[in-house]
């Protein structure tokens, strides 16, 4: 199991030092999602200020961009970073896409398809030199002169992670990605009944195997210290989970538990701009299933317990008190 940490890029000046620290201790790789700052260019400066650190999107908005843009960008960071570039990519919801981003939003699973295909047949253009002629029903790339073709084709095409909920989305991921960013609102239950199946599905409609595929998966964690940072912790937590509870396309998720109800409770009341109050309706029993609850020293265990066998890197965080404890702890994961 690889363990990647995230890298808030609120301030562009100080990502360099961020990268640098993430990779001196210990961690595989680093991750960046697409909020309020672009997901791309911390990457770029942490590509710059690191020599092992893996960089990855957690997510980048797809929709909102075109297949060559992301086939560019993808190029670009994954060539400077010497083959380290990952992009993770996300559908969003349409609300944003249309709303947000002033861009098209239909059939989300097939466009993500072929978006991903497009990407791919641009890439064998300029990694192989097949001539481009994608022709799809949601993009059209049938252009491509020399002026256009990257010239630095050492570390070729990056992997392409797709993020998911659904079971859609879930089967596009293992049919045409190289793996998949599990969705942090999700219970080991759905991830074993709903999610694994989906994604053996797509694998077998692409001929692959689960060991061409890599799962990755941000998990919730509630840890502290002291009474102080556990309760800090609790109540960060059970927000998230709340705010994500609220979306009408993770319905699935509580319905896997007989808690669909609290879905439209939850959406009710973030309309109301009622986001503190939301958190207070995720019980024990709900946070529970959704999140690791554990003393720090405990976390890495039930992380294995959890997940070990079915999730190949993790993002979550672990309330270390000291360095020695972190690199124990990794170890730990990363020992099976």
């Amino acid at each position: 199991m690889k363990i990647d940490a995230g890298l808030i890029a609120t301030d562009l000046a100080g990502v360099p030092a961020r990268a640098q620290e993430i990779e001196a201790q210990g961690f595989d790789g680093c991750v960046t999602a697409e909020t309020s700052n672009d997901p791309f260019f911390p990457l770029l400066l942490a590509a710059e200020h690191t020599t092992k650190l893996e960089l990855m999107t957690s997510i980048a908005v797809a929709f909102a961009r075109s297949p060559m843009t992301l086939a560019n960008l993808a190029h670009d960071l994954n060539a400077f970073s010497k083959g380290r570039f990952i992009l993770g990519l996300g559908s969003q919801i349409a609300p944003h896409i249309t709303k947000r981003f002033s861009m098209p939003w239909s059939h989300p699973a097939a466009r993500m398809r072929e978006l991903i295909q497009a990407m791919r047949a641009i890439w064998a253009c300029w990694y192989a030199g097949e001539k481009l002629a994608f022709r799809g029903e949601f993009y059209t790339h049938t252009l491509m002169t020399p002026m256009f073709t990257p010239t630095k084709l050492k570390y070729g095409a990056p992997k392409v992670l797709l993020a998911a909920v659904g079971p859609l989305m879930t089967e596009v991921a293992g049919e045409v990605a190289d793996g998949m960013i599990v969705h942090a609102f999700t219970t080991p239950r759905y991830l074993n009944h709903v999610t694994l199946p989906a994604i053996e599905r797509g694998l077998a409609k692409a001929g692959r195997a689960r060991s061409d595929f890599s799962l990755a998966c941000p998990v919730f964690v509630v840890t502290g210290r002291d009474a102080k940072e556990w309760e800090q912790s609790r109540t960060s937590i059970c927000k998230q989970i709340a705010f994500y509870g609220s979306t009408p396309a993770y319905r699935g998720v509580l319905d896997a538990h007989g808690w669909g109800a609290l879905q439209g409770e939850l959406n009710a009341m973030s309309k109301r701009g009622e986001w503190d109050a939301m958190g207070t309706r995720i019980t024990d029993e709900i946070l529970e299933q959704f999140a690791i609850v554990a003393r720090p020293d405990e976390v890495p265990g039930q992380l294995k317990k959890r997940y070990g066998g079915s999730i190949d890197r993790v993002l979550a965080t672990f309330g270390f008190s000291d360095d020695a404890q972190r690199r124990k702890a990794l170890s730990e994961l990363r020992a099976g």
